[in-house]
This record gives C-alpha cells, sequence and structure tokens, in this order.
C-alpha cells in the first residue's frame, strides 16, 4: 500500500518507490528509501501533504510524491 492509503499512526516498512531516478533521489536524500522504518502520522482525506516520521524527523510530502512511496504495514 502507498502512504497516502495508511492511516494516522500506523508503522510500516518502505518496500519500494514507484518513480523515476528525480524521485527516488530526491526522496533518497530525505531519508526514505527501501527497508526504512515510517510511521505516517497525519494527513487530510482529500488533499494536502501526508506527514510522517522517519527516523527523529517529521517531514511532509506532497500527495503525488506519497502515492509513489510504497509501504508494507507492520502490525
Amino acid at each position: 500500500m502507498s502512504l497516502v492509503e495508511m492511516q494516522p499512526g500506523q508503522e510500516g516498512i518502505i518496500v519500494e518507490i514507484d518513480g523515476g531516478r528525480g524521485v527516488v533521489d530526491r526522496l533518497w536524500v530525505m531519508g526514505i528509501f527501501p527497508g526504512k522504518k515510517i510511521v505516517k502520522l497525519s494527513s487530510l482525506p482529500a488533499q494536502g501533504p501526508v506527514v510522517i516520521k522517519v527516523g527523529n524527523q517529521e517531514l511532509a510530502l506532497g500527495r503525488g510524491m506519497a502515492q509513489k512511496v510504497i509501504v508494507e504495514v507492520t502490525p
């Protein structure tokens, strides 16, 4: 499932970035890459950014970019 589909408070492991080299590079610089643990903090139902926590930092991703981050939710 993508970051957009996750519920606030859910944790997961990034399994894939479904985008081109530019998107992958941009996310990598922010510390978002396969194998990394993330927590979805919040998002608005229809629009706006998706707020996540990666390590000790909180990041806001646009919905288009968040849609490209594929996550395996952990229980």
